[in-house]
């Protein structure tokens, strides 16, 4: 449990603070201040585990994505069989969102994301042992699973912060943890190039390849064990014993009340348009990049990155403005920016669309990535705002849309009567409609917020 410094006495020859700074150091140990550098309070190494554990967990995810072309050739795969790789790599994340959010209200976000790491990475470490389609499709689907750590990170930073700042720490967490989709594209085609270099066949690489990132699953799953804590007044089991937390049972009435609120669901629908776009973008981009304009599987890697790696400042930028916008005009606000941003996005991804030049299509992909971005990040800027008894099943069930608007999306890219311009068009469309949808909805937002 946190300790007020202004309650404790001071230790001998202990110079008095300014009340400046003691009120400072109040804020940042109830989770009131974001301190970046330090990791001295509960928050803090939550905060900074929560985040690397995410970025980890994008190794884990996509590390195959960037390999796909020499995967492809070497399983002699087909572009039916190449699409369902795809949608599969997100499907099985659908159901384990919710899940893993409910996992979090009765369990605590320690052993949560201590377990999901763990088990996660076998699966990882694994997909080298493919010799065709179906085993590559099996594997892919049950990797999936690793992406439910983002709603860990989001739980755990929301339980962690105040709330004129935890839309920032939500999207600080998210964002730096998202960005290891787009380290991903750049590191996974250097760590097969380092295997190469040491004699090892370039068909056998990809398969050793893919041992780092597992490895790293595992590691940082037992760190998360030994360096983290559920809440900043101590773990779960804990303050079950204490009286000072439902029981787990109340978590499963809590569960079946957030179901049944339409406003969870229009999140779901908000965070298919922005998180679900990210995704879709991860898994084709390098691809995308290598056939249309020609460039290696290194450069094409590279450039797909540039995508992810916008969330270095980019999703916290939406957190933070959604945090300000809820300061000035309350929930509402928040919901309005969401939709300026869902907007954006969409008008972005036309032009993205229909860049037939690389020096075109780079820029284009920037702008469009800060607005995806940014809207992920005013969405869980409004998250911890709908029911704080639930904030596990909220935050899984709003997450889960991310990953079904990507294998909805994926479904397009599978098509062979459809462009990748024109599928691009097309997730233009429905995140538009999702824009107008918060718009539509702000109002229930204001009247009902919890």
């Amino acid at each position: 449990m946190t300790t007020n410094p202004s309650d404790r006495e001071p230790l001998e020859d202990e110079p008095e603070l300014e009340p400046h700074i003691e009120d400072a150091l109040r804020r940042v140990e109830h989770g009131e201040r974001i301190n970046l550098f330090s990791l001295n309070t509960p928050q803090m190494r939550a905060f900074h585990m929560s985040w690397f554990a995410f970025f980890l967990a994008f190794f884990g995810w996509f590390g195959i994505a960037p390999l796909m072309p020499i995967v492809r050739d070497d399983l002699q795969l087909t572009p039916g069989q190449l699409g369902n790789t795809v949608i599969a790599s997100v499907a099985l994340t659908v159901f384990a969102r919710p899940i893993v959010g409910w996992l979090c209200d009765r369990l605590g976000p320690r052993l949560t994301y201590t377990g999901l790491l763990c088990l996660g990475a076998l699966p990882v470490m694994c997909v080298g042992l493919s010799q065709n389609y179906e085993t590559l499709l099996l594997l892919r689907l049950a990797i999936g699973v690793v992406g439910a750590g983002f709603v860990v990170t989001q739980y755990h930073s929301s339980v962690m912060f105040g709330a004129d700042v935890v839309g920032t720490a939500n999207a600080t967490t998210a964002g730096w943890g998202n960005l290891g989709g787009g380290v991903t594209q750049i590191m996974m085609p250097l760590v097969l190039t380092a295997i190469v270099m040491v004699g090892i066949e370039e068909y056998l690489a990809w398969r050793f390849a893919m041992i780092v990132p597992g490895a790293a699953l595992l590691l940082m799953g037992l760190g998360y064990f030994f360096f983290t804590q559920d809440t900043p007044f101590g773990n779960f089991s804990q303050l079950r014993a204490q009286g000072r937390m439902p029981s787990p049972a109340q978590t499963d009435v809590g569960f079946r009340k957030i179901a049944r609120d339409y406003r969870v669901w229009g999140l779901f629908l908000a965070y298919a348009a922005c998180f679900g776009v990210e995704l879709t973008i991860n898994n084709v981009a390098a691809l995308y990049f290598y056939d249309r304009f020609e460039l290696s599987l290194r450069l094409a890697g590279i450039v797909a990155g540039l995508f992810g790696l916008m969330n270095l400042f980019a999703r916290p930028l939406g957190g933070m403005i959604g945090d300000r916008a809820g300061i000035r005009f309350g929930i509402s606000g928040r919901v309005t920016l969401l939709g300026i941003l869902l907007l954006a996005e969409a008008g972005a991804l036309v032009v993205f669309a229909n860049m037939s030049s690389l020096y075109l299509a780079i820029p284009a992909m920037i702008v469009f990535s800060l607005f995806v971005q940014m809207s992920e990040g005013a969405t869980y800027s409004v998250v911890p705002f709908i029911n704080r008894a639930a904030l596990g099943s909220v935050t899984g069930i709003v997450g889960a849309g991310g990953n079904a608007g990507a294998v909805a999306f994926g479904f397009l890219f599978r098509s062979e009567s459809l462009s990748t311009p024109d599928a691009l068009t097309w997730i233009a469309a429905f995140v538009a409609a999702a824009s107008l949808l918060m718009f539509a909805l702000r109002s229930s937002f204001r009247s009902r917020q919890a």
